[in-house]
């Protein structure tokens, strides 16, 4: 067996295909999304419609990262991986043939399932590469820039390429990505060892309700906010989302061989690198949210002045990833990860208490917050994969991702529905009176503050969770 590597070029190969895999997960809705209107007008799509060509894709990739972290701890990370990149390469090609809207919504699904079948095994592959944590934050600081790169070109590159080229482009250029990622991982990453997988079989009821309940608690965010509280299928459905995560927990719990180890979960690494993660994805996307709105329907801006009143935010989460190295090797992981956090709720409380009195108090909460989620990204996925045995790594990577994704929808959900429900009229329409526009910034300045509240409350968990290590991380139970 070869020894690991020493340093990050040693690793390039490896490193650009996990890299060109995060890229993708990155990439995809967001070079979409400005393609939209292109997509509605050539195949006669309703705006519902629309929604499910970008929410299908997000429902199934939450839903299903458990289950195929699950399958991949078993049969081998780097082989669910390789199929996963060759079905999406199948279903990138797919698009070339598209021509309905029914028929780009079975496309996404397939996509989705793809997603959910490469995304865990990145962060898995990833830090099962090297033996040292500072080569794994390092290595996952590269990945994870890559990534962000994407998230933050897609939609003026899509713009920029819908001029010159059919939409459907925008979706077969996974196919070469898919490519790249499988040439790298094939010839960079070894084949998974036999010791370090498990044997006992998959928890097939426990993986039907695991990923009934994300699915659902992904689904009831997005009929919040377009229905409103008042409206009975959203609360329907939160509460077939509990139902179905109380029946997941009793399941685990009496299962011989659970899907997922609850006590793993409540090992302190894990559950303060979960509470952490989702911290920084409810912050993220309540605010991200919240800033756009206000730019463009208090302020008025356009969508391009909108584009470019968040970029302090892009320019930290891109350029941010050099530092992250530096300083987990000044401060340690832990404390990394606890300044992380608290930047994230510092930047939101800035935001609610001030964001409404210009644009100077918003820059500092879109900075604050970028920069304290490009630390937690990072640290918190280290260190579930630290806090977890070699044989559980791509569940614990698919817990970070479904964390992430769940944490992501809330924060929009509660943003959403607080500003619809404290605002008065319209609020898409124009000309507002001086009393709708004092209703809105009162209802931002509550969303705001509502989700400093709650992503402190996970911050502190997660930092007490954290203080049980000692400060000195966990070490892997023997018998993997």
């Amino acid at each position: 067996m070869s020894p690991p590597p020493r340093s990050l070029r040693e690793a390039w190969v490896a490193l650009a295909g996990l890299s060109a895999v995060f890229l993708f997960e990155m990439l995809d809705n967001s070079v979409l999304t400005v393609a939209l209107p292109t997509i509605g007008r050539e195949l006669s799509a309703s705006a519902a419609a629309l929604q499910w060509v970008t929410g299908a894709y997000a429902v199934v990739f939450g839903g299903l990262m458990l289950g195929f972290g699950a399958v991949a701890d078993r049969v081998g990370r780097r082989r669910v991986m390789v199929v996963g990149l060759v079905l999406l390469g199948v279903a990138g090609a797919g698009t070339a043939f598209v021509g309905t809207v029914g028929q780009l919504i079975a496309v996404r699904v397939v996509m989705g399932v793809a997603a959910a079948m490469t995304a865990p095994g990145a962060l898995a592959l990833a830090f099962r590469l090297f033996d040292d944590d500072g080569l794994r934050v390092r290595a996952a600081a590269v990945i994870s820039t890559v990534g962000l790169v994407g998230l933050a070109v897609g939609p003026v590159a899509g713009g920029f390429v819908l001029a010159f080229v059919p939409w459907q482009v925008l979706l077969v250029v996974n196919v070469p990505v898919a490519a790249v990622a499988l040439l790298g991982i094939r010839r960079g990453v070894p084949a998974d060892r036999a010791e370090e997988l498990r044997r006992e079989p998959v928890d097939w009821p426990g993986a039907v309700l695991g990923t009934a309940a994300i699915v659902l608690a992904l689904l009831a965010p997005t009929l919040f906010v377009d229905a409103g509280v008042a409206a009975v299928a959203p609360w329907l459905t939160a509460g077939a989302a509990v139902v179905a995560g109380a029946l997941f927990v009793v399941r685990e719990r009496a299962a011989r061989y659970p899907l997922l180890d609850l006590r793993s979960v409540a090992r302190p690494l894990v559950s303060s690198g979960l509470a952490f993660k989702g911290a920084a994805g409810l912050a993220t996307a309540g605010l991200g949210y919240l800033v756009t709105v206000q730019f463009q329907l208090d302020w008025g801006w356009t969508p391009g002045q909108a584009a470019l009143g968040m970029l302090p935010q892009v320019v930290v989460l891109v350029a941010g990833g050099a530092l992250i190295g530096p300083l987990v090797g000044r401060v340690g992981l832990d404390r990394a990860g606890w300044l992380g956090a608290v930047a994230v709720v510092c930047g939101l409380a800035a935001y609610g208490a001030l964001g409404r009195f210009g644009y100077g108090w918003v820059v500092v909460a879109l900075v604050l917050v970028a920069a304290g989620m490009r630390v937690v990204g990072v640290v918190a996925g280290t260190n579930v994969m630290r806090g977890l045995p070699a044989d559980r790594t791509t569940v614990g990577a698919a817990l970070v991702d479904t964390a992430g994704e769940v944490a992501t929808g809330i924060g929009i959900a509660v943003a959403g529905t607080i500003v619809a429900a404290l605002s008065t009229g319209q609020v898409v329409a124009s000309g507002w009176s001086a009393a709708q526009t004092a209703a809105f910034r009162d209802a931002v300045t509550w969303a705001g503050s509502v989700l400093a509240v709650v992503a402190g409350a996970l911050v502190g968990w997660g930092i007490a969770r954290a203080r049980v290590t000692g400060g000195a991380g966990e070490s892997r139970p023997a018998g993997r």
